[in-house]
């Protein structure tokens, strides 16, 4: 077993590729190594940035022995692809979320991980934060009772005003549900454990959206997916149930909702999509509220690729698991299912539900790797 930090090489030098890089060079548990991106400068230009020594394409960093963790920053149709090479090159995987577009490739990743002896892992790890987190271990120790029932919501007008490229988050894998999903159902997944079964409606409010800033604004560009979606979703045991919105079509913008509801009382929690923020409680029978501080990690996207490695080197589980992410991509391709089919679907997959992280939790303390 190799020790001491645990080597990661990048493959992405877009947008992203910032909020991870600037956490993961200042971890002590791991070193980036290497950055790849089909645009060789790019990922040049990342390198100089943030101190790397390697940079280059893709197979010059699959061919590097001090990568141990590749971390899949591509858009959502080449997550698979890439990530079958990474394994294929000995190498664990995190992936960007989703973790693959379909079903079929999802199981094919888990299994070809299994069968090669490593470890696939996925985001968000926005859920491993301190606010999140804060919230699943009130409801871990009972704060407000059995946990009966949720709701989430996530509106906003859509990612095209602001983001310099956002085709891909209309095409095939991405739309509300599949960019912001995994937030909320991850979050959901973790709270009840897995969901069961759903039901959904969708709609599109626009055959094409207008890239509104950057080189390529005034563009359109074309829609594939449903630009709002209402589930109502079962979880497979005890009989909670929750109703989510995913919606790009919203003139009101109401982002981060999120409440769970117990036999004793309501946890309002932060947004899943961040990594801080104070939970609020509302007693059953009380007229006031009650805030819940944050107290955890808030480095930022890279603590589950932290928390992977660690968990390789002490042999230990990953909380940002590839089978948490394939089930919350089953959930949300059944979802999909459901608005196209006007019924319930069941969904076939299960995941184990991730024990919250100790509130000491520390990304920036070095472990004992050996």
């Amino acid at each position: 077993m190799s020790r001491g930090p645990v080597g990661v090489g990048v493959i992405g030098a877009g947008v992203i590729s910032d909020q991870y890089l600037s956490n993961l060079t200042t971890f002590p548990d791991v070193t980036v190594r290497f950055i790849a991106d089909l645009d060789v400068p790019r990922a040049e230009a990342q390198a100089q940035k943030y101190g790397v020594p390697g940079s280059g394409s893709v197979e010059q960093l699959l061919a590097d022995d001090s990568v141990e963790i590749v971390v899949n920053l591509t858009i959502p149709a080449a997550h698979a692809d890439v990530a079958h090479r990474a394994l294929d090159a000995g190498k664990h995987v995190w992936n960007e979320k989703p973790l693959t577009t379909d079903r079929a490739s999802a199981t094919e990743l888990l299994e070809h991980a299994g069968r090669a002896g490593l470890r696939v892992a996925c985001a968000p790890d926005t859920v491993l934060g301190a606010g999140i987190q804060t919230a699943l271990r009130a409801v871990r120790e009972g704060v407000i009772g059995a946990p009966l029932s949720a709701t989430t919501m996530m509106l906003s007008p859509g990612p095209e005003s602001w983001h310099p490229n956002p085709a891909f988050l209309f095409a095939r894998g991405g739309g509300p549900l599949f960019d912001m999903g995994p937030y909320y159902l991850t979050t959901l997944v973790s709270a009840f454990g897995s969901i069961g079964s759903v039901a959904a409606a969708a709609s599109m409010a626009f055959p094409t959206r207008t890239v509104g800033s950057g080189p390529l604004a005034g563009t359109d560009v074309p829609v594939e997916v449903p630009t709002h979606v209402g589930a109502l979703l079962r979880f497979a045991d005890g009989g909670a149930s929750a109703q989510s919105t995913f919606s790009f079509q919203s003139a009101l913008a109401r982002q981060g909702f999120v409440e769970i509801t117990g036999t004793d009382g309501v946890l309002v929690l932060p947004d899943p999509n961040r990594f801080e923020g104070d939970t609020v409680l509302w007693r059953r029978g009380s007229s006031e509220p009650e805030t819940l501080t944050a107290v955890g990690a808030t480095a930022g996207r890279g603590i589950g690729v932290l928390d992977l490695a660690r968990a390789i080197r002490t042999g230990g589980s990953e909380r940002a698991s590839g089978a948490l992410a394939a089930h919350v991509l089953d959930v949300m391709l059944s979802i999909a299912d459901a608005a196209d089919t006007d019924r319930f679907v069941e969904v076939a997959s299960r995941a184990p539900q991730p024990e919250p992280l100790p509130a000491d939790w520390d990304p920036a303390a070095a472990s004992d790797l050996g």
